[in-house]
């Protein structure tokens, strides 16, 4: 957990007026957490395990980084790092580790008791209270949860002005990061969690981000009519308009057959338990528009006791990843999809949980995942996975494609900057990390829009746009959704997706515009400025703006409990557009190399590989939401995939 930018910016401001060897105000927390109270301080003689996160190396850099193997003009695109390069540039550096040392040691604490983490990023000490308290200048006291769990904390800690920008943050101190343990009717081996709703007074809350997976949640695609006839679909596109089938999507973005499936070249699906595909559903649906992958399954990844059950089966259990494997499945067959199972039946999992499967380093760094929101293993409830956590052991695919997402208001920002920077390091290894851009236009999941007000969420009738994430990351590409307009064929143009769903897309509330996406979307704002002001969205011109491609959402024919149904969401458009890049993958390692890693610089830099979209809204909030224009707009972003013209930008890159 931590806190306000401009709050950091005020304490740097502080310590950097202090006299030299005074101690200055670290951290501060404003107030107790809802459902927490303070209870009786802390013996002197009790010992607390402390951790001390060090500064991290180079984090200015970061994005520098990504960009000299990223961006097309760049000399050295293409030459992507090694994990261990990456590892060593962001550890701490020696002056860091021994400063903090040295002001342990003069403080009292003997060096043997200090040990720093494998991973480089801590130093680990066990104290008792007075030394705690005497170290950081504070006052701890035991706090005690509504449920009971206790948790120790101070409202505020000090450390010595030089050696201030070399501690991140120590535990335990202001962050309430203890495991709470969920009422009796939470622990439910089927997570039959309702869907995320505002907290009391804010709109963060404990356990949304390890839900993202429950039945019903607002992220997973949308059901259309069911048990349709699909006699003739699989050749005949004069009804692409009203049923997409696998042959629709490749005449819309001139996909090619594939015809190889070089082990170089990977694709991956991530899913969330108990979200989980049938083998019946897949193969019903290669029988109609993919013969010869009748019983073929998807490499099978479990995370921290990934399942794919089949205890329950309906459209809530099994239609977003019935959707995304028999599409991802079908469009780069013959290469392998892989399936990232991630979760048990208990707990469930987040991005953070996955995140920490493909880079062990994740597991720590920055203070390692927030256990209010993140599932934590060896599952201790009951029926769990018993299990360690799942830190590494898993390789990162060429692409992978995920279609869930959260609101940008549903987590910290401090969650979110660590989530977006590991995305930024995975990019810099050669990984295309892509995400829906969310179902309800400029309105977050549910439709859920922010009152002005309160800051909290209200029905989607009026309020501030509800920005999503990580489509909000300027690390990941944003996959926003069209359709074919009704009555036209796959040669016309489309418009952004106004049946069932609409394209979420807009402007975020925590990072700042990227340099790759300056120029397009300043075009954008004074060429069609949206008629709305900062009571509406944020409209300082200066955030990164989502999405950045698009791709059909509407009308998807599925295999789905035995019969065919339509579906609807950027849940489809994001695993078609991965499928796209994964076939590019595949046409460079056919000449020997690499993959396109982290692609918006080069997209944003040739925007012709891409369609335009050019009509269409995104409503949401009470209003028409933004309109989708020429060039780069917050509906569709660049446009929509022309495969060919992606290929060959992509062959003439080194």
């Amino acid at each position: 957990m931590r806190y306000s930018l401009l709050a950091l910016a005020a304490l740097a401001a502080s310590a950097v007026a202090a006299p030299s060897g005074k101690y200055v105000l670290h951290e501060k927390r404003d107030r107790t957490p809802q459902g927490w109270w303070k209870t009786t301080e802390l013996q002197a003689h009790d010992r607390m395990p402390m951790k001390i996160a060090l500064t991290q190396s180079n984090m200015d850099k970061l994005e520098d980084y990504l960009m000299e193997v990223s961006h097309p003009t760049s000399e050295k695109y293409g030459q992507h790092w090694t994990a261990k390069q990456v590892a060593d540039a962001f550890a701490p550096s020696k002056e860091t580790v021994d400063s903090v040392r040295d002001w342990l040691v003069s403080s009292g604490i003997e060096a043997e008791r200090i040990s720093q983490s494998q991973s480089l990023g801590w130093l680990n000490l066990e104290v008792s209270v007075a030394e705690a308290e005497a170290l950081l200048k504070t006052k701890y006291h035991k706090y005690v949860h509504k449920s009971g769990q206790p948790h120790v904390s101070c409202s505020e800690y000090h450390v010595p002005e030089h050696v201030r920008q070399h501690v991140d943050f120590i535990t335990p101190t202001v962050h309430f990061d203890a495991k709470l343990s969920p009422p009796k009717d939470d622990v439910n081996p089927k997570i039959k969690r309702s869907a995320p709703t505002a907290a009391e007074g804010t709109n963060v809350s404990p356990g949304k981000a390890k839900a993202i997976g429950s039945p019903g949640s607002a992220s997973l695609p949308k059901l259309g009519a069911a048990d349709i006839d699909i006699f003739g679909f699989g050749a005949d596109l004069s009804t692409c308009d009203e049923f997409i089938v696998p042959n629709c999507l490749r005449a819309l973005y001139d996909i090619p057959p594939v015809l190889t499936s070089n082990p170089k070249n990977s694709y991956g699906i991530v899913e969330y338990t108990p979200q989980a595909f049938l083998q019946t559903d897949l193969d019903l649906f290669f029988a109609n528009f993919s013969k010869f992958q009748v019983q073929k399954t998807p490499i099978f990844d479990s995370i921290d006791g990934g399942v794919d059950q089949t205890i329950d089966q309906s459209f809530d259990y099994n239609g977003e990843s019935d959707l995304d494997l028999e599409y991802a499945m079908t469009l780069v067959n013959p290469i392998k999809v892989t399936l990232y199972q991630t979760g048990d039946l208990v707990e469930g999992a987040s991005f953070n949980n996955f995140l920490d499967a493909i880079d062990g380093s994740y597991c720590t760094f920055d203070g390692g995942d927030d256990p209010t929101q993140d599932a934590v293993y060896p599952d201790p409830f009951p029926g769990g996975y018993e299990g360690p956590e799942n830190c590494g052991g898993f390789a990162a695919t060429k692409v992978i494609s995920t279609s869930y997402a959260y609101n940008e208001a549903d987590l910290t920002p401090f969650y979110e900057m660590r989530q977006c920077n590991e995305y930024a390091k995975l990019g810099m290894l050669g990984t295309t990390f892509l995400y829906s851009s969310g179902d309800y236009g400029v309105a977050g999941n549910g439709g859920q829009c922010i009152d002005p007000t309160t800051g909290q969420y209200n029905n989607g009738t009026y309020g501030k746009f509800n920005p999503s994430f990580p489509g909000t990351c300027p690390y990941i590409l944003s996959v926003g959704a069209t359709q074919i307009k009704p009555g036209a064929s796959v040669t016309q143009p489309e418009e952004a997706c106004e049946t069932v769903i609409f394209s979420g897309g807009g402007f975020s509330n925590v990072f700042p515009m990227p340099s790759y996406q300056a120029a397009a979307v300043q075009e954008f704002f004074t060429n069609h400025p949206p008629p709305y002001g900062s009571d509406r969205y944020n409209n300082s011109r200066m955030t990164r703006g989502f999405p950045d491609v698009s791709a059909n959402g509407a009308n998807y024919v599925i295999a789905i409990d035995g019969t065919f149904s339509l579906v609807y969401g950027t849940s489809a458009s994001s695993p078609t557009f991965g499928s796209v890049l994964t076939i590019v993958n595949e046409a460079r390692a056919d000449i020997g190399k690499g993959s396109i890693g982290f692609v918006n610089p080069a997209l944003y830099a040739h925007p012709n590989v891409l369609n335009d979209i050019t009509s269409g809204g995104n409503m949401g909030c009470g209003t028409p939401g933004f309109t989708a224009t020429t060039g780069w707009d917050p509906v569709t972003g660049l446009g929509t995939p022309n495969t060919l013209k992606l290929i060959e930008l992509f062959l003439l890159l080194p």
